[in-house]
């Protein structure tokens, strides 16, 4: 906890800072989890939402860091007592946000290098990914003080340029992935009717995509009323074209011709994009300033620090959620999944025996656990099943059990790659016209050109949507399977 209190000192690259979260970080628990590997985590969704909770934090830490407010406030802490600075360095605005957020990618580079090739949690270097979360979080605040000894041109060039292609990269893959989901999605409902004939399945498919053709409608309708009024010709231009563009989406999803090439495309896919696209456009257009008097939701009444603040975390909550979501669905963009058994026989001739003298008793054992799964006797998990029960270490002592020990559930290099453009992605949405001016807390993605990017966004969505249902169209032999 004393670690945690002290993040935001750490904007300040002073010696004092380093001592006092060096002591914090001493107590009797932390010494004994560094110990330990500070609790290495058998479980892989434990360690995805560690790497979400720190990309949240730095994410919130470099908010803070937009403007003085948070500095003023500790100053006013101290009675007024400490005068904060970094070395003649502004500690907030748009080169302090930079530094911070280029600490963490530095973070996540070093890792997918050190990760690569890492196949399963019996690789030596898995615990580099699951374990030494005390080690790990010094070395990302060492890098975030260290980067105030890099001079500002270097952050200049980096915002303007590196950072803000990494940042459209990672909205590109976003939408990559949302409509993999859908499609995913889709395609397991319809595997579980046609399997099993469940009433469920049937209900929860046509279910979900009714309310959520029902909830896109409504926010339509609702954009209409308070954000469509008479001057507001961008509001009314972009609602408008994602209302037609959904109704032709459905149309095309649902044609002769695509259900010919393309059985499985439907309304259900139609409608994850949908709603998708149509929540883009709404948080659009609730976001953009108040120029020109098309935003209601600013001139509300109530308290405006409150909104800003619980608005900034609800956005950094949820590219921490769909940061780490692309990064454990990015594996599909691979083509490859580490649980892919293969097939015993193919070679060694069609009887489906063991033709080969195993070199230890575990590989006995392995082989005919694999012999069994092919003649399909045992579910393809009992490899993995076997694997927990022939190593003792796989119980982490508090019940839990390694499930990466017969294979990665996510590809280690590309997750870290992931969470690196998520770091560019979030200095590009805070940096973004800066009020300098401005002395209580910012507000996030209040900007038109965070406006926009949702707005084009939308719009690439619906476009790779469609694309995906007329390529087997266009190019039947390459989709023919």
């Amino acid at each position: 906890m004393g670690a945690l209190l002290s993040l935001p000192l750490l904007a300040i690259p002073s010696v004092g800072t380093l001592i006092s979260f060096g002591a914090s970080c001493c107590g009797a628990a932390a010494c004994s989890a560094i110990c330990n590997q500070c609790g290495i985590f058998k479980s892989s969704m434990a360690t995805r939402i560690a790497y979400a909770f720190l990309l949240l934090i730095n994410s919130i830490v470099s908010w803070l860091m937009l403007t003085p407010w948070a500095l003023k406030k500790l100053e006013h802490l101290t009675l007024d007592y400490v005068n904060i600075s970094c070395q003649g360095k502004q500690c907030y605005g748009y080169v302090a946000v930079q530094r911070v957020n280029f600490a963490l990618a530095l973070f996540h580079f070093i890792l997918s290098i050190l990760l690569l090739g890492v196949k399963s949690s019996r690789d030596g270097r898995a615990s580099l990914q699951n374990g030494y979360w005390g080690p790990k979080v010094i070395v990302w605040l060492a890098f975030i003080v260290l980067t105030f000894f890099i001079p500002e041109t270097f952050f200049q060039v980096w915002g303007q340029y590196i950072a803000l292609a990494g940042a459209m990269l990672f909205v590109l893959l976003g939408l990559i992935l949302l409509v993999d989901l859908a499609h995913t999605w889709a395609e397991f409902c319809l595997e579980k009717i046609e399997d099993h004939d469940s009433r469920g399945w049937r209900v929860l498919l046509i279910g979900s995509t009714l309310g959520m053709f029902t909830a896109s409608f409504a926010m339509t309708i609702i954009m209409y009323i308070f954000f469509a009024q008479s001057g507001c010709a961008m509001n009314q231009a972009a609602i408008t074209i994602n209302l037609i563009v959904l109704l032709i989406i459905t149309a095309v999803s649902v044609h002769p011709t695509v259900q010919e090439y393309n059985p499985k495309a439907g309304l259900a896919q139609a409608a994850m994009v949908s709603i998708y696209c149509t929540y883009l456009t709404m948080s659009a257009v609730s976001m953009e300033p108040d120029d020109r008097h098309c935003n209601p939701l600013i001139r509300a009444k109530g308290t405006r620090t409150a909104s800003i603040v619980l608005g900034a975390i609800i956005t950094m909550l949820t590219i921490a959620y769909t940061t780490t979501r692309a990064a454990t669905q990015g594996i599909a963009l691979n083509g490859n999944s580490s649980h892919a058994y293969s097939k015993l026989g193919d070679e060694s001739g069609e009887h489906g025996l063991v033709d080969q003298q195993p070199s230890s008793r575990r590989e006995m054992r392995a082989e005919a656990l694999r012999a069994a799964v092919e003649a399909g006797s045992l579910p393809a998990n009992a490899l993995d099943d076997s694997d927990d029960d022939d190593d003792d270490d796989t119980d982490d002592g508090r019940g839990g059990k390694d499930d990466e020990r017969g294979g990665t559930q996510y590809n280690y290099s590309l997750f870290h790659v992931i969470f690196l453009l998520a770091t560019t992605w979030v200095a590009t949405l805070l940096t973004q016209n800066i009020d300098y001016e401005a002395t209580g807390v910012a507000a996030v993605g209040r900007t038109y050109w965070a406006s926009w990017v949702k707005i084009v966004s939308a719009w690439v969505c619906y476009a790779i949507y469609s694309w995906s249902l007329l390529a087997p169209v266009v190019m039947p032999g390459r989709f023919g399977n």
